[in-house]
């Protein structure tokens, strides 16, 4: 698993955001969060959680994955669909059942479409992610 390295990912977050075009004060209106919150993640002072990164990702448009793998929380891969199967894994508005069907029609799309998996074990859960080393115990 990849270890933190929350200065480095204030220094991303602060650098998407310009390239956004947004002040501190956008952002953290945009992400829900507080202006002073978001100031102490940029300059590396605060750990946001995997929820936190999630709505600044949203806010300022990019994957939450890369925010993930920014902050230590997700190993970078290149397995096809690991950041679509960790975003659904990760999703609380949905239940476990719908979660498994979202997966398995992914996965019928992939194989309708050619598209081999790379590990034919892939995690179906958060709980197999983080044996796996791709997410860490507490940010399930």
């Amino acid at each position: 698993m990849a270890s933190l390295n929350v200065g480095s990912l204030g220094e991303y977050i602060r650098e998407q955001r310009r390239h956004a075009q947004y002040s501190l004060r956008q952002l953290a209106d945009a992400a829900g969060v507080s202006n002073p919150y978001l100031s102490q993640i940029e300059r590396g002072l605060r750990k946001p959680s995997a929820e936190i990164l999630q709505q600044i990702a949203k806010a300022l448009r990019i994957s939450a994955e890369t925010l993930y793998v920014q902050a230590g929380i997700l190993e970078e891969r290149e397995e096809h669909g690991l950041g679509l199967r960790t975003a659904i894994l990760a999703d609380p508005l949905i239940d476990e059942r719908q979660k498994q069907v979202l997966l398995a029609v992914y996965d019928s799309f992939l194989k309708e479409n050619g598209v081999h998996q790379a590990d034919q074990d892939e995690p179906q859960t958060l709980e197999e992610n983080a044996r796996k080393g791709r997410i860490s115990n507490g940010d399930r």
